[in-house]
Order: structure tokens, then C-alpha cells, then sequence
């Protein structure tokens, strides 16, 4: 390997779910404005807004989750192209 291209700040971070409140804490080098307290001990907090316990794939449920009005952007856009 290279050195001196990885970086070297990996720390613990907390990724959390939105969609089901499930959170994880794995190691990372993303930056984070918020916090989060897990058994006393204080960790940067990263919102998701899906995951691997909510993604449909892994839960083999079907859910539209429409963030911030995509389908209604989509469809204002190009759903009435059919009707002119």
C-alpha cells in the first residue's frame, strides 16, 4: 500500500437509523456535528435514513420511504408527459 493516503483519525462513531431509531456503533473517519451518549460513554452521532434493519432487501418487507418529496418532485416532473 501507499503511504501516506489513508487517513488516520479512525474513531468510534454512531450511525443511527431514522426510520426505526436503530443505531450502531462501528469505526469511522466521517465528520459529525452531534453527539450521542451510549453506556457513559460519548460518541459522534451520524443520522441515516436507512440501513441494513430497515432496507427491504434484509427485512423482505416492501416500504416506500419517500425523503424530502422525491416521488412528488418525480412525478410533478415527469408523470404528466402521457397526458398532453
Amino acid at each position: 500500500m501507499k503511504s501516506g493516503i489513508h487517513p488516520e483519525n479512525y474513531r468510534p462513531v454512531v450511525f443511527k437509523d431514522m426510520s426505526n431509531d436503530d443505531t450502531f456503533i462501528t469505526r469511522s473517519t466521517i465528520s459529525a456535528k452531534e453527539t450521542i451518549e451510549i453506556d457513559g460513554v460519548t460518541y459522534p452521532l451520524v443520522k441515516i435514513e436507512i440501513s441494513n434493519t430497515s432496507h427491504p432487501f434484509y427485512t423482505g418487507k416492501q416500504k416506500l420511504v419517500d425523503t424530502a418529496g422525491r416521488v412528488d418532485k418525480f412525478m410533478n416532473r415527469y408523470g404528466n408527459r402521457n397526458k398532453k
